[in-house]
């Protein structure tokens, strides 16, 4: 997922679904994050904006650069009355090899507690099944499966 140009970073899918909580309530929560890699620093983990609780957050006037990145936008937390300044960041226009991180937040994480979640811990029954498997492992009554009388998907 990296390019020549873009040596000084690489940004992967996340292996598991993770979570962003601050004073306690889940903000983030997305089994779509992706990780960026860059040297010299801890990997950062970028949320999907629609899978974040934006209203939460009020955008502030903080700007930096970073070379790899390009130019990042910063939110401050504010939740019952505990607020966190600057502890979300955004790269709204990102340089050419981190478009991938694109309108995505990444959290400060000592202001907020980020942390990976297991899927079975968030859906403990699993993937649930569809048609197919629910009518072929049903009985018609006297032990024959119902597939039979429905069309394959």
């Amino acid at each position: 997922m990296t390019s020549p140009e873009s040596a000084q970073i690489v940004i992967r899918p996340a292996a598991a679904r993770w979570r962003v909580r601050f004073e306690g309530h889940v903000i983030a929560d997305s089994a779509d994050a992706l990780i960026l890699e860059e040297p010299g620093h801890t990997p950062v983990v970028y949320f999907p904006r629609e899978d974040v609780s934006m209203e939460y957050m009020s955008r502030t006037d903080r700007a930096t650069h970073c070379p790899y990145k390009g130019e990042a936008a910063y939110y401050t937390l504010l939740m019952d009355g505990d607020f966190a300044e600057n502890a979300v960041w955004t790269y709204e226009e990102p340089a050419p090899q981190a478009q991938m991180i694109r309108g995505r937040l990444a959290f400060y994480p000592n202001r907020v507690e980020i942390y990976p979640v297991a899927e079975a811990d968030v859906n403990p029954r699993g993937a649930r099944p569809g048609v197919a498997d629910v009518v072929r492992h049903t009985d018609a009554g006297d032990g024959t499966t119902q597939a039979d009388h429905w069309p394959a998907p």
